[in-house]
Order: C-alpha cells, then structure tokens, then sequence
C-alpha cells in the first residue's frame, strides 16, 4: 500500500494491504455474501476501500435450496448492499441433501459465482475466508495425511478467486461486526456435528487455543502460508526434473529418478501418475517410490502399474490377464486385435502402408493361427537352436505389461511362425525379409493412423 488508511478499524486495513497485494486496486470486484459473519464483514469493510482504492463492487448471494431460513437471509443480504448503494445479483441452486453435501455445495456455489462474474464483466470474486478458516482447513488435511502442498490449504488467489480476509481470525470478525452494530446471520450447518469442519471448528480449535494460546489459530495460518512458498519451490524444482528425465511414452531416466531428493522425486512419479491417467495419493507415491528404490513393479490406480526395470521407470496399463487358450483361425481378409493396435491377415503382396511389417511364408502350412503367447512357447530352431518367446521378449527388453499384446502367428501344426514385431528378424530392426520369389505374406499393420505396437518402438 502507498497510502496508510489509519482512521479504519484494523479488519478494514488488513483489506487494504490484502487488495494492494493481490494486484485487485483499482478493479471490479463481486463480493460473494452468505448474510454470515466473514462475508458480512468483508461487504461492509471493502464498502469502505471503493473510494481509498478505487473499487468497484457488486454483491452476490446464493440460497443452495438447503435450509428454510436462506431465503430470508438472501433477503436481508440485498437489504444491506441496498443501504451500501451496490448492485445484487441473487442466484438459486439446487443442491440435494445426500453424500459429499460439501463438496457438492461448494462446487454449485463457485460455478454460479464464476458465472455471475463473468456475465456482469467484473475482475475478481471476492470471498469471505478467514484466518480461522485456514486453520480448520490445515487440521483437516493433515488428519488425513496431506502433503506440504496440501498442507498450504486455502490460497489467498487462484485465478479469479481472492481471498482478502485470510489474515483476519473468526474473533476480530466478530469483534468488528459488534463495534459496527451489525447483525449476521448464524448458519447452524457450522456447529453440526455431522460434518468434519464443524467438529474442529467447535471442539478442536477451543482446544487447542486453550492449550496453546489464543495465537494459535494465526500460527497455524501463518504456517499454511510458508508451506505454500515452500511447496511452489519444490513444485518448481520437481518440473525441472521431469523434463530433464523425461523420455517420453511415460517414461522416466530411472537412474536420474533414484538420484532425486525424496520431496523432489515424490512430484516427480505423482506428475508421471498423472499424465498416464492415474489417480494419486500419499499411498500411491509411497508405493511407486518403493518400485523405484527396490527395482520393483508397483499396483496403482485406473489399471496402471509403475515399473522400475532395465534403467527406466514407465507408467502404463497393468499386464492383461488374457486366457491363454484363445486362439482364432486366420482366414480371408484382415483380422482385428484391439489391444495390440494392430490388424494381421495372409496376403499375396507386401504392403505399402507405412508402418507395417511382413513376412514371406511360402513354406508355411496352412491354415494359420492367431493367438497370444503361452507359457512354454519357443521359436527358432536350426544352427541358432529353440528358445524360449520369454526369454526373446527380455532380450529385446519388451515391457512387462505389453508381452501378452504380441500377435504370435501358428501354422496347421501349432509351430511358432512369426510373432509380430519380436521374431523372426534380420538384423537388430527388421522382420526377416521374404524370398524374391515369394507368393505369400503375413502382414500387420496399425489399425488407424493413431493405433501403434508400442512394443516395436523400441526394438
């Protein structure tokens, strides 16, 4: 702040700092206004900065359809922005009473302010968190095992949501309101014992501010704000890492990933779950960081597993559980495997699709065989002598979960013939090639443009 508002009441200049720091002086604000204590006090303090700071503010209220007294109190709310001289806007949601009421409630309620905000063309939503506020939301993501980031709880911004009232304690709210002459309303869903927030807010935070002193609620605020420094370093830190160990396909340098600091490797393999698609929580990271450090695979979540194995550690969908006993004839025209990315038929001329791969099986009985592999399987045979398809598939450091995607092609008799992409070949590349003379091809190629055998990538 370049000016010091001295004559206001301290609530109304820790505003003032609040809007100079969150860059909102001089802007269009939408005070989100329940008729409670926090909101009533922000609408009345802010009301105050719109000359000082150059605001312009309209209010809204909303009645989520939960409780028979919200219409009244929406009602006393336009009253009050009536006497203040500020626009209203009122919406009605319907929120059903059932599971997540919170979640759901809240999620309701930031859409229609979004909404209101974007249709009236204002800059900022303004809601009515406090310090208190901040401390409730702390105890209860550490109870269930947050990290650092979440442990930084409510953000004083995230996009168009600010919260100026956040170094301000539910206690100076209310001693404000009382010097004022103001009454609010009083939600009894805030001391309902159903809901967590309540219990804390009713018996925890007494508690502890009886055992502690009454700055305990500022203390724990204080250290919701120095975690959120904290963690937007190691965030930063950890998306250096990951770009520089990044080797595409979901895959991480596994040496470079073993190297890492441990608060640097958890924002590592949590961001590598996420872009595979999985779901990530303080388990899930103990359990990929386990793989990593033991050279091990690891369950998650969505079907996915981590792998840490050949110096990479790879995020992707879990080993299918195939029935080992499917087997389909390969007759006329092109026949179809999903999982694999790829479609196989016995042609009577290479291919001239990019991407595909042939075999020149003149010498082959037929009728053909399309299956998957089996326990036991073995190819080769001549100078080179039978070895078993696992063992191939570990040379050629197939991964794990994509060995049971692999067409193997059979013959009349049940021999091993060609698996797609792993066996026969000629040279480190390439299928082996067929005799000028050759009459006959098997051929595989992508289904689509954008299906792909990933286990060739890498051969």
């Amino acid at each position: 702040m370049s000016r010091r508002i001295a004559p206001y009441p301290s609530l109304v200049q820790k505003l003032a700092e609040a809007y100079g720091r969150l860059g909102a002086t001089g802007r269009r604000l939408l005070m989100a206004v329940s008729g409670g204590a926090d909101s009533t006090a922000l609408l009345i303090g802010t009301a105050r900065l719109c000359g000082p700071l150059g605001l312009s503010v309209e209010v809204a209220s909303l009645d989520h359809g939960l409780r028979a007294t919200a219409p009244s109190e929406v009602e006393q709310v336009r009253q009050l922005s009536s006497q203040l001289g500020l626009f209203f806007n009122h919406r009605a949601l319907s929120v059903a009473a059932g599971p997540s009421l919170e979640e759901r409630a809240r999620e309701a309620r930031y859409a229609a302010l979004e909404e209101i905000r974007a249709a009236r063309g204002l800059d900022f939503v303004a809601t009515a968190h406090t310090a208190s506020d901040q401390a409730e939301t702390v105890l209860m993501r550490l109870t269930r095992g947050a990290s650092l980031a979440g442990a930084a709880a409510i953000l004083e911004r995230r996009g168009t949501i600010i919260r100026p009232l956040l170094a301000c304690s539910r206690a100076e709210v209310e001693r404000f309101l009382a010097d004022e002459g103001v009454s609010f309303v009083r939600d009894p869903m805030n001391a309902d014992p159903l809901f967590l927030r309540s219990r804390i807010r009713c018996a925890v935070i007494p508690a502890l501010e009886q055992a502690a002193g009454a700055r305990a609620t500022h203390h724990l605020a204080q250290f919701a704000a120095m975690a959120r420094e904290d963690a937007a370093l190691l965030d930063g830190l950890a998306d250096e890492a990951f770009k520089r160990l990044n080797l595409g396909s979901n895959r991480l340098d596994g040496v470079g990933v073993r190297a890492l600091a441990p608060p640097i490797q958890r924002r590592v393999l949590a961001r590598l779950i996420r872009e595979a698609g999985g779901r990530v929580d303080l388990r899930t990271i103990d359990r990929a960081a386990a793989a990593v450090r033991r050279g091990k695979a690891a369950t998650l979540s969505m079907g996915l597993s981590l792998r840490s194995a050949g110096g990479v550690v790879r995020c992707a969908a879990a080993a299918l559980r195939t029935e080992k006993k499917w087997e389909h004839p390969l007759l006329d025209g092109w026949f179809v495997h999903p999982p694999s990315g790829l479609r196989v038929r016995l042609s009577r001329s290479p291919p001239s699709a990019q991407g595909s791969l042939y075999l020149g099986v003149d010498d082959t009985a037929l009728p053909l065989s399309i299956r998957l592999r089996r326990p036991g399987d073995r190819i080769g045979g001549g100078q080179t002598g039978r070895r078993k398809l696992q063992d191939v598939m570990v040379d050629l450091k197939i991964p794990v979960e994509q060995r049971d995607l692999v067409p193997v092609i059979c013959d009349a008799a049940g021999r091993i013939v060609w698996v797609v992409g792993v066996w026969p070949r000629s040279g480190a590349r390439r299928e082996r090639p067929p005799r000028p003379e050759s009459t006959w091809f098997l051929v595989a190629e992508p289904i689509s443009e954008g299906a792909s055998a990933e286990w060739t990538h890498s051969l």
